[in-house]
């Protein structure tokens, strides 16, 4: 079923309105400029009820995305921390995708914006594994893309904005075109970035290796995974990382919201350690999975449970 013919609510500026009445103008500022920021969310089932998972580090992203960008949140923190927990209770989801988002509004088409309104809008609705159940036991297969990651004073990078996904939704067509999975982008000297809309990891004799912070999204994937290796003992290294390194890997994965924890079988016509899911990132990924259906009581503090 399309998107926009769901049944349901969405929240909308403070108020739920039906789903199919959740429209704007044709000339929103944000459709035509790209101007905007949103978070990808995710709930889960549990033994419990349904659980959004670090529901206030999303939320406080997308206010570090909007101060990035300059651009004003007329609600509070709480308030879209409440929205975001109602939106999947009154759509009666026991999981759920949640995607808020700041906008701005129609009153004028240029390129200045202190003459416009600011919107926030939050909608949920069932997604199972952004790059499928069956990829994430068998790994994937990546093209690196010939598209650069936004370098850092391109486009503010750090920010989780509308516009700044154009690079993505390129990269990722292409790599679909040639019969791969997802794209790997690599920043403006050469060195690995982050997927479409992924980070990556791989390791290397023992060692877990992340790219730095330098050209990619902060993400809460991310550190989740960086903290569970903590927790087993895992040496985490957060360094640049070059094309042919990834290639010599013993394993590789892609983390984030919609790919939780997604392993690389194949980069570039190179196979990846066995080219299965290797035995670190089986283990983090069946830790991660545990964790956000609220089978670890250590990690339960991340839960925000409807």
């Amino acid at each position: 079923m399309s998107l926009e013919n769901q049944k349901g609510v969405i929240w909308l500026d403070g108020k739920f309105v039906p789903w199919q009445e959740a429209n704007v103008h044709c000339l929103t500022h944000t459709l035509h400029y790209g101007v905007g920021v949103f978070e990808g969310v995710r709930a889960y089932k549990t033994d419990k009820g349904t659980a959004i998972f670090r529901l206030q580090d999303h939320t406080d992203r997308l206010f570090r995305s909007a101060k990035i960008i300059n651009m004003k949140i007329n609600f509070a923190k709480d308030e879209l921390n409440f929205a975001q927990q109602e939106t999947v209770k009154q759509n009666k989801l026991n999981a759920a995708y949640i995607r808020p988002m700041v906008f701005y509004g129609a009153e004028y088409l240029g390129l200045q914006t202190n003459k416009l309104s600011t919107h926030v809008m939050i909608a949920a609705w069932d997604w199972n594994s952004f790059l499928g159940d069956e990829n994430a036991e068998k790994g994937i297969k990546v093209r690196t893309s010939s598209f650069m990651r936004n370098s850092i004073n391109s486009t503010l990078c750090k920010a989780k904005a509308n516009g700044n996904y154009i690079n993505s939704v390129l990269a990722f067509q292409e790599a679909i075109a040639s019969g791969c999975d997802e794209a790997l982008l690599l920043d403006h000297q050469g060195c690995v970035a982050e997927g479409s809309g992924e980070n990556i990891f791989m390791v290397r004799d023992g060692v877990l290796y992340t790219p730095d912070l330098t050209v990619v999204i902060e993400g809460i994937t991310r550190d989740t995974i960086i903290q569970l290796a903590a927790h087993i003992g895992l040496s985490v290294k957060e360094k640049r990382i070059t094309r042919d390194e990834l290639y010599i890997a013993d394993e590789a994965f892609f983390t984030g919201t919609a790919a939780e924890v997604m392993p690389i079988r194949e980069i570039d016509d190179r196979i990846i350690g066995n080219g299965k899911c290797g035995e670190i990132t089986t283990q983090l990924q069946k830790m991660y999975i545990d964790m956000v259906h609220g089978k670890s009581k250590q990690y339960k503090k991340w839960l925000s449970f409807i």
